[in-house]
């Protein structure tokens, strides 16, 4: 494999440069001290056409690879919004990519046309209060009435939900104890998240203040039958294929937040007079950061590894785990060598390497846990008998 950016990727990291440069650290220090969506940053994107940079270009997108929409997002969390900035478009990104695979012709172009537009936002509705990572055993149900399904139940940690038009939600359409197996009886749908019978309850968090995580209580919501994508049943099926785009695009994020963690580290070393000399020249405080560029060059190859593989077709299931194992782990302890380098300064938010830490740690943590990430590897890779 050939591990140098093509021409075509280097446009791609240029391009997200350019935008991120509008806004500058103090911006995102801004929205983390006072929140708010960063509309701004949302709608430059948009209008450049990268909400669509993995879409196909029938339906207005730019008809490339997973491997480049990770890319331009790796930049966009490496120039300084960390998680804030590349949450703000992750979800219009890849959250679609089951109806790119599994949509009719009309819910194509009536779905992903304005999503790649920037004029609708959309939410990724899965996770649920007493399922966890165990999605067999989601709750909401979705009870077919006539042309319409009816929704009810709990969802929860479900992003920009505070100000999305629609969401992406899988539900329950038959009872697990009717099916042979219980990832059958899951159903997909694309529907308007319609506050009329959808309470959105934001939760106060530790970081990523910018872009809200909510708990979702939906009571009755009626579901057009033509917002269901592909088959009732096979709901599960189709998500994963979403699920792995997107942890290639966490390693990627992760990544990029653990590169500006370190870049303004060695900025600091070099900066930073004790004793009559910069503290970079202590191999103390250039042992870590080199080991943190060492360790972030490795996930940083996993990932695009793992983005390569999708993009070809072939199975990257354990691979898009590990990108995403590897990367939040490094991306972790750069961020904290940087906060360790600057010493006490590391501390105050001026410096900003403290908000890295807090916005990465959700990497870590989501959507899927390092734990359950190495079951995957174990029994998919290794062969070992499953354990969950």
């Amino acid at each position: 494999m050939d591990y140098e950016l093509t021409e075509q990727h280097r446009a791609i990291v240029a391009a997200a440069e350019r935008i991120c440069s509008k806004f500058p650290l103090d911006y995102w220090l801004e929205r983390d001290r006072n929140g708010g969506f960063p509309e701004e940053f949302y709608k430059e994107v948009a209008i450049a056409g990268w909400l669509g940079i993995a879409t196909p270009e029938t339906y207005g997108g730019a008809g490339l690879g997973i491997t480049e929409a990770a890319l331009f997002l790796r930049t966009v969390a490496a120039g300084g919004g960390a998680m804030a900035a590349a949450s703000s478009i992750h979800m219009n990104i890849f959250g679609l990519q089951p109806v790119v695979l599994f949509g009719t012709e009309e819910q194509k172009r009536r779905m992903l046309m304005p999503l790649i537009r920037g004029e609708v936002k959309a939410c990724f509705a899965v996770t649920e209060p007493d399922a966890g990572l165990n999605t067999t055993k989601l709750k909401v149900k979705a009870v077919r009435d006539g042309d319409r399904y009816i929704v009810s139940g709990k969802k929860v940690w479900i992003s920009t939900a505070q100000v999305a038009d629609n969401m992406l939600i899988i539900t329950r359409t038959t009872p697990v104890e009717e099916v042979k197996k219980p990832t059958e009886g899951l159903t997909l749908f694309y529907t308007k998240l319609d506050r009329d019978y959808v309470r959105v309850r934001e939760i106060d968090k530790m970081g990523r203040k910018a872009v809200d995580s909510n708990e979702l209580f939906i009571d009755n919501l009626p579901v057009p039958v033509e917002d269901r994508i592909g088959e009732e049943g096979k709901g599960l099926e189709y998500i994963f294929h979403g699920m792995n785009a997107e942890r290639v695009f966490v390693a990627a994020e992760a990544i990029g937040i653990g590169q500006a963690a370190l870049a303004r580290a060695v900025q600091y070393a070099k900066d930073r007079i004790v004793f009559g000399r910069p503290i970079g020249k202590n191999q103390g405080i250039q042992h870590p950061l080199a080991q943190s560029w060492a360790e972030l060059e490795a996930a940083n190859h996993m990932m695009l590894a793992a983005g390569d593989l999708y993009d070809k077709g072939k199975p990257c299931g354990s691979e898009a785990n590990a990108a995403k194992l590897l990367a939040s782990q490094a991306a972790v302890k750069a961020c904290q060598t940087a906060i360790l380098t600057h010493g006490g300064y590391g501390y105050a938010k001026e410096y900003h390497v403290e908000r890295f830490l807090r916005e990465v740690l959700i990497d870590y943590i989501a959507p899927v846990s390092p734990q359950l990430a190495l079951c995957n590897i174990a029994e998919k890779k290794l062969g070992l008998p499953k354990s969950y």
